[in-house]
């Protein structure tokens, strides 16, 4: 068995249960993992510098395989409602067979972290089959410093077997695909997919599992912070705008997807970034362009000429979910500590496709916890098979498939949060106003910056406001740089009446959903909600 280390370690693969594999490749750098990947067909080299590789059947995660062990330790705490049981025998079962699958096949392992704050910090091992699927952990996971290394075993462990196909009725999974995790044995498998978002989202999973019993509310969102060091949050579901509004030249980036927020403070969970790229440009998002133009970053899914090796960020034949993996330094400006301090304010993206939220407006603790439990935004009509009209998405607390706990947990944290730090908290409208996504236009990005600029430099705290007739926010009586009418959706629209209509019937869509956890949280954020007739 031959082993290539870049970084000593006092112990070995035999402890995740790996026996006799061929060689490990151990914390390999982008240079090396290049030339493996190179060297076992998995990808190819952009002309600027990235690796291109694909992700094959699956291009983006597949929910409904991912399951928790089914253990004492941890049952009586899951959130059995939003997650999948497994039986320890099973997993015990498919853990020999995964190991007896890699006996024999290389394999690649990086050491590193999850929580840039080191009284949280998780120290996790990723063990893959594929070398570029190393490249990415090396990107989006904290690397350790040079010379560092775990003292004593790693917290978490991460398997993952691409090639492995699971076989159902054998093995206990729904399909060929399968992302287990198991608290008691800190050991997640993954495998029949090369999706490689599948290990990242796994151990932001088991943050949402670990923090909040300290204390810790972990954060599906973005983040960042101004001159004056005030931070600033981004909660958002994909297509609001999360990544492109937090990525801000003025301001300096903390991270763009996971976070916790601590008696400390903000602490990316993270030390890279998973952005899309589908027709990204260099005018719209210039940083995000170049760093996905550099070497050492991966490219998901991008079609690109194969003899000059041109990148055509326009084409989504693969798939819309193209995506591109960089070390976050690779940003410019963006913080290196991944920390930061209590945050000044709070946005949570919705993009309405009914055309009835305003653009902005303040939110008080018990209506944060409202909107934060419901996780609201629209799909637009005709980007589905079959959509004909807005169809409300609800995911709680803006990352439901990452919940392990129950929502309620994470909204009790979050509002207790916010009224110790006297944190200003927006609902932000970042789709349509004035009519549906199909009679009017989207909310144009320059006023929607131009909003969270007037929040952020404190504009905004001290202009009157005014209340929503049927959602009961409190909308801001003028912004700079934004038209009047703009702020007041029941103003936009051409006809009272039809506004009047979509309004309550989307208000009925937040009542509805809401019953889920009105019987687990006070009356005074049950009665936060829109007031529906």
């Amino acid at each position: 068995m031959e082993t290539i280390t870049t970084l000593e370690s006092s112990d070995g693969l035999e402890a995740q249960g790996i026996n006799n594999p061929g060689a490990i490749y151990w914390s390999p750098p982008a240079a090396m993992l290049y030339e493996f990947a190179m060297r076992n067909g998995e990808g190819a080299i952009a002309a600027s510098g990235p690796l291109i590789v694909s992700t094959g059947k699956y291009t983006g995660r597949t929910p409904k395989d991912k399951f928790i062990v089914q253990e004492p330790g941890s049952n009586d705490a899951i959130w059995w409602d939003n997650n999948q049981r497994f039986a320890p025998e099973k997993f015990d079962a498919l853990h020999r067979r995964v190991s007896d699958y890699l006996e024999g096949r290389d394999v690649y392992v990086q050491d590193c972290h999850s929580g840039a704050d080191p009284d949280y910090r998780l120290k996790v091992r990723v063990i893959t089959e594929l070398a570029w699927h190393s490249l990415f952990v090396r990107n989006l996971f904290i690397r350790l410093n040079a010379g560092e290394r775990f003292s004593g075993a790693p917290d978490f462990t991460v398997i993952d077997a691409a090639g492995f196909k699971a076989v159902p009725e054998r093995d206990g999974t729904r399909g060929e695909a399968f992302i287990i995790l198991n608290f008691a044995k800190r050991i997640i498998l993954i495998g029949g997919t090369e999706y490689a978002g599948e290990m990242k989202k796994s151990i932001f999973s088991v943050m949402h599992y670990l923090l909040p019993p300290q204390g810790v509310v972990s954060m599906h969102c973005s983040a960042n912070a101004g001159p004056s060091e005030d931070t600033a949050l981004f909660f958002g579901l994909s297509g609001t705008g999360k990544t492109t509004l937090s990525t801000n030249p003025s301001r300096q980036l903390i991270g763009d997807d996971e976070h916790g927020w601590s008696d400390h403070g903000i602490f990316n969970f993270e030390g890279g970034s998973y952005a899309k790229v589908v027709r990204l440009s260099s005018d719209s998002e210039p940083e995000i362009y170049q760093a996905s133009h550099r070497f050492g970053t991966i490219l998901e899914n991008v079609v690109y000429n194969p003899v000059t090796r041109e990148l055509d960020l326009n084409d989504d034949s693969l798939t819309e979910n193209t995506r591109s993996a960089y070390p976050i330094s690779y940003i410019p400006g963006a913080s290196l500590t991944g920390m930061g301090g209590h945050p000044r304010n709070v946005f949570f993206l919705s993009a309405d496709a009914f055309g009835v939220l305003p653009p902005i407006s303040r939110l008080t603790p018990d209506q944060a916890r409202y909107y934060f439990l419901s996780g609201y935004t629209a799909k637009v009509a005709g980007t589905e098979v079959g959509l004909t009209e807005p169809e409300a998405t609800f995911s709680t607390c803006f990352g439901e498939p990452f919940l392990p706990l129950p929502p309620e947990t994470y909204s009790k944290l979050l509002g207790e949060k916010i009224v110790k730090h006297k944190t200003n908290v927006w609902l932000v409208n970042t789709g349509w106003i004035g009519g549906t996504a199909s009679e009017s236009e989207r909310v144009p990005i320059a006023f929607t910056r131009a909003m969270l600029r007037a929040a952020m430099d404190g504009t905004l705290e001290g202009t009157p406001t005014h209340q929503d007739p049927i959602f009961g926010l409190n909308i801001p009586d003028r912004c700079p740089n934004v038209p009047q009418h703009l702020l007041n959706p029941w103003e936009a629209w051409k006809n009272p009446e039809a506004y009047s209509r979509m309004a309550q019937r989307l208000a009925q869509m937040f009542k509805a959903n809401f019953e889920q956890f009105a019987a687990n949280v006070p009356a005074s954020v049950r009665e936060s909600g829109p007031k529906s007739s």
